[in-house]
């Protein structure tokens, strides 16, 4: 069964977008006087995930609504090739290549059906929106995150309106390109307990038995 994963850019401040959904600063040119990076990080190759690598392991996509229509308004090639996607809306996709599918339902319901589609594959959960509550849900087994060296002030940020906080673990930190890092992280999991429970409703122990004096 594959993970479920997260890929996406953000500002040093925590912003996957700008005001108005701009996300034009992740590709803008800089002035010569504010390069990305110096010293030893100005010389230093990428080591990091790409996006084509991470799509050969991916079998659908789950993406929310705002951000399927900010990547529909870009024009060009379709990004995510012949890759089924699954887009969190109740309103109808006008335009939407074969591929994209609209549902509503609660996260986990969509997460499933994702699974469903992916046979076998990872999922790609992409949107801030969907990515906060696929957190929320206990959903996601990994975020690749790469922060960009800009700090925007305002816009959209990425885990906005988080229920709760989350325990994130550090699995690598990587370069990427000039002067942006990208760190590959686990959301941590309270254990849970999955004893069996007898038959009669009754408390069982670590063996699945029923304790002494209760048999």
């Amino acid at each position: 069964m594959g993970k479920v994963r997260v890929f996406i850019a953000s500002s040093i401040d925590g912003f996957i977008a700008g005001p108005h959904d701009d996300i034009a600063w992740l590709e803008a040119a800089r002035p010569p006087w504010a390069p990305m990076a110096s010293g030893r990080w100005a010389d230093s190759p990428t080591d990091a995930l790409g996006f084509d690598t991470f799509m050969a392991d991916v079998g659908a996509i789950l993406m929310g609504r705002r951000t399927f229509d900010v990547v529909s308004a870009m024009g060009g090639d379709w990004p995510y090739g012949d890759t089924p996607m699954l887009v969190a809306t109740g309103r109808p996709l006008e335009g939407a290549p074969a591929t994209v599918t609209g549902a509503s339902a609660p996260i986990a319901n969509l997460v499933d059906e994702a699974t469903r589609i992916a046979g076998g594959k990872d999922i790609y959960v992409d949107g801030g929106s969907v990515v906060r509550q696929a957190l929320d849900a206990e959903l996601i087994d990994e975020m690749v995150v790469t922060v960009h060296p800009t700090v925007l002030g305002a816009g959209h940020a990425l885990f906005a309106g988080a229920q709760s906080r989350h325990h994130i673990t550090v699995a690598d930190v990587r370069r990427y390109g000039d002067g942006m890092v990208q760190l590959t992280l686990v959301p941590a999991r309270e254990p849970r307990d999955e004893r069996p429970v007898p038959d009669d409703g009754g408390p069982a122990d670590a063996d699945g038995e029923l304790p002494n004096g209760l048999a």
